[in-house]
């Protein structure tokens, strides 16, 4: 049993100066565990209410006064004092005391806070990491380390717009550890870095995630890009290092049409103009191609990447169930995007998690566009074995913090990382 003592939180500043929550529970006995939450800028429309104060004045109306307020009197005061069996119980006490389908009472981020806190403190009060906990909350042995996903280039809402897409990604295929991984990635950044400066004039200034973020002429140009910087490090493209694409189509979908810089795609075009990209580029993962509402065609294009990409639903999914479900029904994707913000508790993209493992997908944890220095996600995506790890770029402290927790999750449990799907 776990009994909590009390629940404490304060307004932090995440990764782009915004307010976010960082929480503490106190367990009896003395246990404690502090979390914050990470708060996303490519959002979908079926994500948890983040609440936020609304007052102009104050960080434009982003604060979480509110929020914190929630955690320390509402929360604090409904579950101070009572005992749980586990994080399951106590998760649906959250979403109980909230009573909203959204969490917009509460808050999203209030409500994860807590669930994140009592994580930690239940690892600390049975003295085992944190990823062991996460595992043994799953039932599953520790199998593998996940395999990164690192941003290189950015546009979309990460970067300004200057490029309509939002992230392209190496993906360090043929590293067998994560340190291998980070190594390799490190070359192929500094190549990149070196390239913008000949070819852009640009110095190495970064968006959001740590992406490098030149003034791209169009998609084309950051896949061409991102090839030479592979090649310059000396990899060999789609053998050593290949790519992964967060579209983000849901940002540049009006009335049923893509605008894609200059051009207006419906959808037929969209889908060709994707494959066309992964015959062209070694891509062998395509993020939210589609719109998360083009639910018709986004069977077609999961039938046209399959055995060359992953097709990967964030926006589409949200790490909803009831989204998953329809996904897995529609046959829409082969990908989930797990990042529990957009759902709210642990419990609840646990069961995201289920679904979408139980239908064959392929599991990528994710962080969001504004982190703090907490590193629990790595822990979630050892725990969790999760087929990829989606962090940011290998710059920024609140990047690099799981980074350097999946390193030393890596020499203390000694195991491997997945392969590649494929591979």
């Amino acid at each position: 049993m776990f009994t909590i003592e009390k629940l404490s939180s304060l307004e932090i500043l995440d990764s782009r100066g915004r307010p976010t929550l960082q929480t503490t529970c106190r367990l009896a006995k003395g246990f404690e565990g502090t979390a914050s939450v990470p708060s996303g800028a490519s959002t979908g429309k079926a994500e948890a209410l983040e609440l936020r104060d609304g007052d102009a004045k104050r960080y434009r109306g982003l604060g979480c006064r509110k929020a914190v307020q929630n955690v320390n009197e509402t929360l604090n005061r409904a579950l101070a004092g009572r005992a749980f069996t586990g994080q399951t119980e106590l998760d649906a006490s959250l979403i109980k005391i909230d009573g909203t389908g959204n969490k917009s009472a509460v808050g999203a981020n209030a409500i994860l806070s807590v669930s994140l806190a009592f994580a930690r403190a239940a690892a600390h009060q049975g003295s085992v990491p944190l990823y062991r906990y996460f595992a043994d909350l799953l039932g599953s042995p520790l199998q593998s380390l996940p395999r990164p996903t690192i941003n290189l280039f950015s546009g979309g809402k990460h970067a300004g717009g200057q490029s309509p897409i939002q992230d392209v990604l190496v993906v360090p295929t043929s590293a067998r550890t994560i340190d291998e991984a980070l190594a390799m990635t490190f070359d192929v950044y500094q190549s990149a870095v070196e390239l913008i400066a000949r070819q852009y004039g640009m110095r190495a200034l970064t968006a959001d995630e740590g992406g490098l973020a030149p003034p791209f002429n169009g998609p084309e140009a950051m896949f061409e890009d991102a090839v030479a910087s592979i090649r310059a490090a000396g990899f060999e493209p789609g053998r050593d290092v290949s790519l992964a694409i967060d579209v983000a189509s849901s940002h540049f979908y009006q009335d049923g049409c893509y605008l894609l810089g200059q051009e207006t795609l419906d959808s037929a075009g969209m889908i060709e103009r994707l494959t066309n990209w992964v015959g062209r580029f070694p891509i062998v993962s395509l993020e939210d191609g589609l719109a998360e509402e083009d639910w018709a065609h986004w069977p077609e294009l999961k039938a046209r990447l399959a055995g060359r990409a992953l097709t990967v639903g964030d926006d589409l999914l949200c790490t909803n169930p009831q989204r998953i479900q329809r996904a897995v029904k529609a046959n829409a994707a082969d990908t989930l995007l797990l990042k529990v913000n957009q759902i709210g508790t642990l419990a609840e993209a646990m069961q995201s998690y289920q679904l979408a493992r139980s239908a064959g997908w392929r599991v990528t944890v994710s962080a969001r566009s504004g982190e703090t220095e907490d590193n629990w996600l790595a822990d979630l995506a050892v725990g969790w074995n999760g087929d990829q790890i989606k962090v940011g770029s290998i710059t920024q402290s609140e990047r690099l913090s799981k980074y350097n927790r999946l390193l030393a999750i890596e020499a203390e449990t000694k195991l491997p990382m997945v392969r590649w799907p494929g591979a």
